[in-house]
């Protein structure tokens, strides 16, 4: 399957292609799919680093499709991951329900990169919800013994039975029900993110791409936060 103009783009930013192998997958939730691979040789060639993301590529009638979706516990070792997917209508979601042993998906490496903050913060805040949970639980992995308040949206009832990676001695997290395309989580997150955030915390975002820009600009601008103490990434458009 070829991967169109968006491949083509990706090649001269000098995207990297790689065919990983599924090897299993089990049912988290009803709504949630974590699905097992080898890695096509990703790891050795890349290495690995806290939030890693590849792009996936589907085919849609035809079409070529691509999502983004975070590494779950890389082994470079055995040249193993698995990804996870929050379940719903689209192409995507269709081939990590129906996957099976053998099959194979195309990917491209390219745009990833995290850097851990230099000094480390006294807090971490944390924005995010099952699209980037595995983004969030790589973080929370990577900065072990930091303190850390993770505002959590869900979608679903079964959202609560996610396995959000929480040290109880360190950790935190707040579940915030998905009202209003996202404006409850905003609320929730601007009454309570100043009495926990200053220059020495690091607030993570990632949720719906709209979300995030708000809540990143109310970050930056309304608390004044240093920019490189301010990570957000929108993960997915609303529709």
């Amino acid at each position: 399957m070829g991967h169109g103009w968006q491949g083509a783009v990706l090649k001269l930013f000098r995207g990297k292609d790689f065919t990983f192998t599924v090897t299993g997958a089990e049912q988290v939730t009803e709504d949630y799919r974590r699905v097992r691979f080898t890695d096509g040789g990703l790891l050795a060639a890349a290495g690995v680093h806290p939030t890693m993301w590849v792009r996936l590529w589907f085919d849609d009638a035809g079409k070529p499709h691509q999502r983004a979706y975070t590494l779950v516990d890389p082994d470079p070792a055995a040249g193993t991951f698995s990804l996870e997917f929050a379940l719903h209508d689209g192409v995507a979601s269709h081939w990590a329900r129906t996957c099976a042993p053998g099959d194979t998906v195309e990917a491209t490496l390219q745009g990833t990169g995290f850097e851990a903050p230099d000094p480390l913060p006294a807090r971490l805040l944390v924005v995010g919800d099952p699209a980037s949970l595995p983004a969030v639980n790589s973080l929370l992995d990577a900065l072990p013994g930091v303190p850390a308040t993770v505002w959590f949206e869900t979608q679903h009832a079964s959202d609560d039975e996610l396995p959000v990676r929480l040290d109880p001695a360190h950790h935190e997290l707040r579940r915030v029900p998905r009202q209003g395309g996202g404006a409850d989580l905003v609320a929730r997150v601007k009454a309570e993110l100043p009495e926990l955030a200053d220059a020495a915390s690091y607030v993570w975002i990632a949720c719906d791409t709209t979300t995030t820009r708000t809540l990143a600009a109310y970050a930056r601008k309304e608390l004044a936060l240093p920019k490189e103490r301010v990570h957000a990434l929108g993960y997915w458009r609303a529709s």
